[in-house]
């Protein structure tokens, strides 16, 4: 008996043993990154793309994805003439993704004429950032 329980545990050693290992990735994964800023406050959006830049600059732009969510009082810094339009630009040029809250515009009757080109829509922005996380992307709110 004894010895059958040895032989077994060693067949289920040498098993794991020889199991395969996951192949290393060629490539490390990305930095991931979400930000929410909802604050119609310009200081409160430089604030993020400086934090933004700050980001990429250490981790490298190949090496994060970032993405802003904007909702609320927020959403309004995203239309086409909002005093902070290039600095929107400037992120969206250097890879970032910027996210309007479609929620939020039905309710404060903005439309996507209104808004800059080129950023990208989200039915409801708080689930936006619910579902990053729970993809494990870092979330931060300046």
């Amino acid at each position: 008996m004894i010895r059958r329980t040895a032989l077994v545990g060693l067949c289920a050693a040498a098993f794991i043993v020889s199991a395969p290992l996951p192949a290393a990735s060629a490539e490390p994964a990305k930095a991931r990154v979400i930000f929410q800023v909802s604050d119609a406050d310009p200081a409160k959006w430089n604030l993020a793309f400086n934090n933004i830049k700050n980001v990429q600059a250490d981790l490298g732009k190949d090496g994060t994805e970032v993405e802003i969510v904007a909702y609320g009082p927020g959403i309004g810094m995203l239309k086409a003439d909002s005093l902070v339009a290039n600095r929107v630009a400037d992120a969206m040029a250097a890879g970032v993704k910027v996210m309007a809250c479609e929620n939020t515009m039905t309710n404060q009757k903005i439309k996507r004429e209104d808004m800059m080109e080129k950023i990208g829509y989200v039915k409801a922005g708080v689930v936006e950032l619910m579902q990053k996380q729970r993809e494990g992307w870092a979330y931060i709110r300046p």
